[in-house]
């Protein structure tokens, strides 16, 4: 039975040691090569008498970086991954809330950590692994960990402007990986393509379903998702069979007509989360591989991945919203209004949830965790904990819950409460339309649509008017060449926000200039 997560390295280096476990541009690491990289790094950490302590790992996405979280875990820390490209300021800020006992880098990121980590120890992977390895010693530290003990803090953004440091403990991430290998049936041949950054929870799936299972792990070239008939000769190179990928990933494929020229032949597996996954484009890819399972998987960090999932099963309309289903084993969902009661019928609702999957909170901050981790408002006999998820959902006539919007995108508008995340559905299934996001602006009281694709403006303002009440058609919608992407590669809806300010301000300026006699006050095109 698993205890702790380095019970899945001990048995997948036992019963798999030659079978490549993480592989990336630079090597193939076999589960062998793994647990004595790890051990190198645990040696390091217990010889400094460090244990229970936060240990911030600054290295490139690569094979080792896995080695790294799991010679933390060895010695009896927990992990914490940083994206080295992140500015300086939000590094800061999260090596302020975590107070970093140990800083493991890579000696190609020496450069940078110096400068970042002036007063925190760094210990360097590679010097790491000269460390002399006592099993017995490692073994006596593996046998003080319990399973309710922190295994790794992920931060994520906080609306105040500090990072969130989301603590996940050993017990979560094995009742979250026992049901993810039951529902999708991973085992030793599951070969992964891996795109989601490590630091995002996206990456816990590919992780510890590759290490309990004796696995393979493919990390694909970030580059290879600007090209993709190369990204999809890279998934027929290597015999990838299962992909767990943001929806922009699948749209970009889906958008460019890949799909009809590279056909991903040992595919079998397709599996998204992280943002709302478009109908038009899951179409396109059920269509050109109608023999593959596909999956939306849905939930916060908090949750250590996912909370709930639906495997498609029916026909999807391009204008439906695709269900996020059902809750996952041994999770339970609740739906509660805003008097904390269950809602009723196919009402909208917050979704909360509780189960073995919870976070245990927010790193060295009680007051977050205390807003949101909170007491079952409908269960006041004893203690238990349920997390409120921030996400507006509700069932529909099959049964199957719906995704409708963030608390935060929830919009009160002419009188009416609006739910963006409807406008975004039916404007993704327009003729001609790639990808939508959908914003409000309070002071101008406007709902605004950015959108990619060939189709019209007046298209898709028709396609809206013909599916949506009056009173939810956008004020503003606005074709643009490209959409921008966050670093876990979703769309960034404050950039889009920040582009819709820096367009208000040119057509101020120009309106200033026009008042005050400067530009072309007449409209009329100069000689």
């Amino acid at each position: 039975m698993t205890r702790i997560v380095t019970d899945y390295l001990n048995y997948s280096a036992e019963e798999y040691p030659e079978n490549p476990a993480f592989c990336d541009n630079q090597r193939q690491m076999t589960y062998r090569q793994l647990q004595q990289e790890a051990f190198h790094v645990a040696m390091s950490l217990i010889n400094r008498n460090i244990f229970k302590k936060p240990i911030l790992i600054f290295m490139d996405k690569s094979a080792e970086c896995i080695a790294a979280y799991m010679g933390a875990a060895y010695s009896g820390n927990f992990y914490s991954p940083l994206d080295i490209d992140m500015p300086a300021e939000r590094i800061g800020k999260i090596v302020e809330t975590l107070l970093p006992e140990m800083v493991v880098a890579s000696e190609k990121c020496r450069e940078k950590a110096e400068k970042l980590f002036q007063e925190i120890p760094v210990l360097y992977y590679e010097e790491m692994q000269k460390q002399e390895v006592e099993i017995e010693r490692i073994r006596r530290v593996e046998n003080q960990i319990i399973d309710t003990d922190i295994l790794y803090v992920l931060f994520t953004s906080g609306s105040t402007g500090i990072p969130k440091g989301v603590t996940v403990s050993h017990k979560s991430v094995i009742a979250y990986a026992c049901w993810v290998k039951t529902a999708f049936g991973f085992d030793e041949n599951t070969i992964f393509g891996n795109q989601t950054p490590f630091y995002f929870s996206m990456s816990v799936l590919d992780i510890f379903q590759t290490l309990c299972n004796g696995a393979t792990l493919y990390i694909i070239p970030k580059v290879l998702f600007s090209f993709p008939i190369r990204l999809l000769e890279y998934l027929n190179e290597h015999s990838i069979n299962t992909i767990y990928w943001v929806p922009t990933a699948l749209c970009q494929v889906a958008n460019t007509r890949a799909l009809e020229k590279r056909k991903p032949e040992t595919l079998k597996k397709v599996l998204f989360a992280g943002e709302v996954m478009p109908a038009k484009q899951l179409n396109v890819w059920r269509k050109m591989l109608p023999d593959a399972l596909y999956a939306n998987l849905f939930g916060p960090t908090e949750t250590t991945d996912i909370c709930c999932y639906y495997v498609l099963g029916r026909e999807i309309a391009d204008t439906e919203s695709v269900p996020i289903g059902y809750a996952c084993r041994n999770t339970d969902l609740l739906i509660l209004d805003e008097d904390d009661l269950p809602v009723s019928g196919h009402d909208i609702g917050e979704l909360c949830v509780r189960g073995s999957i919870l976070a245990s909170g927010y790193y060295r901050n009680p007051e977050k965790t205390a807003e949101v981790f909170v007491q079952n408002p409908v269960n006041p006999d004893y203690p238990e904990i349920i997390y409120r998820t921030g996400d507006l959902v509700h069932v529909n006539e099959r049964k199957e819950l719906i995704y409708d919007s963030r608390k935060d995108f929830q919009i009160k508008h002419l009188g009416h409460r609006i739910e963006l995340g409807e406008i975004e559905a039916v404007a993704s299934g327009a003729e001609g339309v790639d990808r939508v996001c959908c914003l409000y602006h309070k002071e101008q009281k406007q709902i605004i649509l950015f959108y990619t694709g060939t189709a019209g403006e007046e298209v898709l303002q028709s396609t809206i008017k013909s599916n949506l009440p009056v009173y939810m058609v956008p004020s503003k919608i606005k074709n643009v060449i490209v959409m921008p992407i966050n670093a876990n590669g979703k769309i960034d809806r404050i950039e889009l926000g920040k582009e819709w300010e820096r367009m208000n301000e040119h057509r101020t300026s120009n309106f200033r200039k026009s008042e005050n006699g400067g530009g072309n006050p007449s409209g009329h095109r100069k000689n």
